[in-house]
């Protein structure tokens, strides 16, 4: 009898921790209150849905700027293949980094080569960590001068150096060829021959991140429009706080989607940040003034939004992964 899967465990276990602190946040607010606060005009939702395109459309170009010319692929097609791996990544409970992977096979799908593929998503990761890291410091920033309060914000900045020291050690892991190097020790750890490629593979994926790397005007060019996506992401808060007749104004919008952020990628392990990003909606609401079954309701208005559009996505790329499957069933069938 096999022991059971300890990942797995884990995983259903965060997902019955979240399940659960989201019901008893739920009950708390009121369930009647926070469904009357969430019924907006028809308008607001499908207004999000739309609205949403030009985050992605402004992280497709962050995508593609990191692309070497000859290898590039055009703006349209990594801006559906962004939109499918986010709703993966979003939707998909045990795929916190699993769009990113798809993204990947995508573009080396539609002509990337593999290496440069994977590359510009790991180049890409990493440097939207280091964003997500100084916008997470903006937010509490506004926060402080729009309350005055100020016993969250040690915690925050000792939560964001700590995720910022863990990932700058990926950083230089990538810059001293940590790829080719794993590749090395699962070839001896196996003692064959046949896992040669995984080594081949993986020193010429260090060759690529290197190469990225050392295009400076690229990774500005990256973090720029990734700044430009985080702020504008903030209009999807401004058109719900507006939608719901709340206080509407830009600022309160950019710290509550700072605390989206923050807690998507602090609660990564938990899907979908299930409980734990009703329950920062609710904290933060507090301090400007939203009430804590309206500030529920936003982050409802959130999830719905990723429906919306992650569902799609994600027939979509089952449709493309089907397509392949049969495409290579066919050419591997007897004449």
């Amino acid at each position: 009898m096999k022991s059971p899967n300890r990942v797995k465990l884990t995983f259903y276990l965060l997902g019955f921790g979240g399940a659960a602190l989201f019901t008893a946040l739920l009950i708390r607010e009121g369930a009647a209150r926070v469904m009357e606060a969430f019924v907006t005009p028809k308008w607001v939702i499908a207004g999000i849905v739309v609205y949403h395109s030009i985050p992605i459309f402004l992280d497709a170009i962050a995508w593609w700027v990191l692309f070497p010319k000859p290898e590039r692929l055009s703006l349209g097609q990594l801006y559906w293949m962004r939109w499918v791996g986010e709703s993966i990544s979003t939707l998909v409970p045990s795929a916190a980094v699993g769009g990113d992977i798809v993204r990947a096979r995508l573009a080396a799908i539609k002509g990337a080569p593999l290496a440069i593929a994977a590359g510009t998503v790991i180049v890409d990761l990493t440097l939207g960590v280091f964003i997500t890291a100084g916008y997470t410091l903006l937010g509490s920033l506004l926060l402080v001068r729009a309350t005055g309060k100020t016993s969250f914000v040690g915690p925050t900045i000792w939560g964001t150096m700590i995720g910022l020291f863990a990932f700058a050690g990926f950083y230089f892991a990538q810059r001293l060829g940590m790829f080719g190097f794993v590749g090395r020790v699962i070839s001896r750890l196996a003692g064959s021959s046949e896992w040669r490629s995984l080594v081949e593979h993986g020193d010429s994926l260090d060759r690529a991140v290197r190469s990225l790397y050392a295009r400076h005007r690229a990774l500005l060019e990256c973090c720029g429009w990734t700044i430009v996506s985080f702020i504008a992401a903030a209009g999807e808060v401004w058109i719900a706080l507006y939608g719901m007749d709340l206080p509407a104004s830009f600022v309160s919008a950019l710290i509550l989607q700072s605390t989206a952020f923050t807690i998507r990628a602090a609660a990564f392990a938990v899907p979908g940040a299930l409980g734990v990003q009703e329950g920062g909606y609710i904290f933060v609401g507090s301090l400007l003034g939203i009430p804590g079954d309206s500030a529920f309701a936003l982050s409802l208005i959130a999830r719905l939004r990723e429906l919306s559009l992650g569902i799609p996505g994600l027939i979509t790329w089952q449709l493309i992964e089907g397509r392949r499957l049969l495409g290579t069933r066919a050419e591997a069938a007897p004449s």
